[in-house]
Order: structure tokens, then sequence, then C-alpha cells
């Protein structure tokens, strides 16, 4: 569903661009309003959610997909934890849909899907384990990467059940806006994809804003 934001770029209290590849690591208060914006389209921004307090309590892809009874996120939709507690709920979007069954890219994805000789290319769970490694204070380790969101990603659900990797249905300057209903602990790789076609095989950086 598209819903556009009255929130004004100008006016948020914090902007980052985030590199092909690269990772971003913020705690999102509850209130504050999160925006991941596709710069250049059709890049995928691969995210984890955590209680900022307790990262034992994370999103959870089953739990949110119960509740909503629906396979996509969009406008409307409440991200659910581990723990049955509403983490975020999605308040704009003007891409229209976003992946939550697919995963995130990593040396074994890489290799099953394509190649042998694709294991050593960045994946976003390197993206992922280097934030954890150097932020120790955190208390994450590798294990505690599990569900997440893929925002952009077009992965379509076939008629047996299956899922496919397909072109992206985001453009540039689209972007999906989340409010924070508890105090949470953002993490995304900007994936650095370069055998999906989600994004045209072409990695571009994204934008990260924040009103409180």
């Amino acid at each position: 569903m598209i819903v556009e934001s009255p929130l004004k770029p100008e006016q948020a209290s914090f902007r980052q661009v985030i590199p092909a590849g690269d990772y971003f690591l913020k705690v999102i208060q509850a209130g504050e309003t999160l925006r991941i914006l596709d710069l250049e389209g059709n890049q995928a921004a691969d995210t984890l959610f955590y209680n900022a307090h307790t990262p034992t309590e994370r999103y959870s892809a089953m739990d949110t997909l119960r509740e909503q009874g629906n396979v996509y996120l969009t406008a409307g939709s409440r991200l659910m934890s581990s723990e049955g507690n509403v983490m975020l709920e999605i308040t704009a979007d003007t891409c229209g849909r976003h992946d939550t069954l697919g995963g995130a890219c990593a040396a074994e994805s890489n290799t099953t899907r394509y190649a042998l000789a694709k294991k050593c290319m960045h994946a976003c769970r390197d993206s992922w384990l280097v934030a954890v490694t150097e932020h120790e204070e955190l208390g994450l380790s590798k294990r505690d990467i599990t569900h997440n969101i893929n925002f952009f990603m077009n992965v379509p659900v076939t008629a047996d059940g299956g899922l496919t990797f397909a072109d992206g249905i985001s453009d540039a300057g689209k972007y999906v806006e989340l409010k924070a209903k508890m105090d949470v602990l953002v993490m995304i790789s900007n994936c650095p994809q370069l055998n999906n076609p989600c994004n045209a095989y072409n990695p571009t950086p994204i934008e990260v804003l924040v009103w409180s």
C-alpha cells in the first residue's frame, strides 16, 4: 500500500548515506521515526531489529506474518518481536511491499544459488558480522543474526509455495518509514549483492533519516 509521508527531510534530526556493502548501526528511541531511502533504485536494505535494552528480544518474521496475515510488509504493518511485542510500525511506504522471507545473502547461499566461485564474495551476513565485531559493547555475536527484513527487495512467492528472486520494484527516491514503539537497535546491511537481479547487478547507496 502506497502511503506518502508528511515529514520533511530538512527537518530530520539525523541523516546518513550508507554506501553499498557497508553497514548502519543506531538506536532509534521510542517515538522516533526512521526512514530508509532508496537513492538510486532497486537497492536492497537487509535490516535487523533488536530491543535496544535486551537484545535477546528481536524482530520475528514468524510472529509478524502471523499477526498481519500477509507475507509482504507495507504501510500499516506492525513489526513484532520474538516476545510478541510491537517493535515498530510502518507508517509510510512509497515502494509498496517489502520481503521478510528471503533472508540475507551469505557465503553459503551465494554458493548454493550461483556457483562455488561466488563463496568469497562479500555478503550481507559479512557486513553484520563486521558490525557486531566492531561494537563489542552490544554483546552480540554471530548467533544473534536471525530474522531480517529485505526492504525494497522483490521476492515473489510461486504458486507451489517457493520463493524467487526477481527484478526490483523500487525506484530512485522510494522510501519506507517506521515509527519505533520501543527503543530499537537498528542494524542495516546495504546489500553488496552482484549476482541477484534485485538491484540490476549494480549495488548503490541508501540514505537513513531520523525524526525525533
